[in-house]
């Protein structure tokens, strides 16, 4: 188990390393020229920053809170849960 903190101050590769082995992937936005990909693990939130014309990851980004969830709010639908 790690923490935010501890994700955080990790190399590059050891971000990459827990995103492929313990990051539960939830969806993808795109943001400008970047594919934004959505992780989950260990009580956090992993957005991983894609460049499809440089064909490699550009950013990470890490965080707990909610509000860093809003990018993706048009993108949930909850048509699946309304009852007829």
């Amino acid at each position: 188990m790690f923490t935010l903190d501890d994700f955080r101050v990790m190399t590059f590769e050891k971000k990459c390393d827990i995103i492929t082995f313990h990051g539960n992937y939830l969806m993808q936005r795109v943001l400008a020229d970047c594919k934004v990909f959505l992780y989950y693990t260990d009580g956090f939130f992993i957005e991983v920053f894609y460049s499809p014309k440089y064909q490699k990851v550009l950013m990470i980004n890490a965080f707990d809170n909610t509000v860093g969830l809003k990018p993706y709010l048009d993108k949930i639908s909850l048509e699946d849960l309304v009852v007829s």
